[in-house]
């Protein structure tokens, strides 16, 4: 039976044969490798992954859809809302490094990148369609209009880099909007910082990103009695990476 997407999943089904050649040919798959799709749908990507990987972890909230995967052999079906997967758990029980991809519902795409961050480490790379306006913030650099929370917190753990362009119409039904696929490739040693830290960190400081810092973080800075030197000059915008991320470890107990 034909299967009717489902806005409160937010299902956009890609269907063209070339764009999805493209997207496979970037993962590039390879036989004994712990691949991991999230949202396989009906199946677009799947059935390409798994003619290069012989095996795929699938992980699928509707549950119609896996009941139809979990008739296929070469495939493990988790039914689970993504955002409860213990992807680090997950890692443990696989051959090796999870490489993880997939077509993820634009309506909690910020969500899913942040609940993948604590299994960075047992992770070999990820490749994801999403809006690309969102693919734009995530690989932002300082002083730019999209650099924001978003960008420092990933950009802590990963590299970033916007690999292909891919228009509403390759989609069924189409999107409202442009997409793109991105590549996120795990550092191998990022700074330790604790993650919540860093995150209140951030947050504070783009909570009003056209203040000067002196006006966020600054205050926040002053109510943990930070004795270091920051320059609340800035705006959160100006601010490298780097720059949070030293703070986020003066700030951390035995790193002063």
């Amino acid at each position: 039976m034909k299967h009717i997407a489902r806005k409160r999943f937010g299902q956009h089904f890609l269907s063209d044969a070339a764009v999805i050649d493209a997207i496979v040919g970037l993962i590039d798959p390879r036989p004994g490798q712990a691949l991991v799709e999230i949202g396989p749908g009906l199946g677009a990507m799947t059935d390409p992954l798994v003619a290069r990987c012989e095996r795929l972890t699938v992980v699928e909230l509707d549950r119609d859809l896996a009941a139809r995967l979990r008739r296929r052999a070469e495939l493990q079906v988790i039914e689970s809302d993504v955002l409860r997967v213990d992807f680090a758990a997950l890692a443990t029980s696989s051959a090796g490094r999870l490489r993880i991809v997939g077509n993820l519902p634009y309506n909690i795409s910020t969500p899913i990148l942040f609940h993948l961050l604590p299994a960075a480490a047992q992770v070999e790379d990820q490749h994801f369609m999403l809006q690309k306006e969102v693919v734009e913030r995530m690989a932002a650099a300082p002083c730019s209009k999209d650099y924001g929370r978003l960008s420092v917190m990933l950009q802590w753990r990963y590299d970033i880099e916007s690999v292909l362009d891919v228009p509403p119409e390759a989609f069924e039904p189409p999107p409202r909007v442009n997409s793109a696929v991105v590549r996120m490739l795990p550092f191998p040693a990022p700074p330790a910082v604790d993650a919540a830290l860093l995150g209140e960190l951030v947050a504070t400081a783009f909570s009003q990103r056209r203040k000067l810092l002196r006006h966020t973080l600054g205050k926040w800075l002053d109510a943990r009695g930070f004795s270091g030197t920051f320059d609340t000059q800035r705006r959160a915008e100006e601010v490298p990476v780097a720059d949070y991320l030293a703070l986020a470890l003066a700030l951390t107990p035995g790193e002063r």
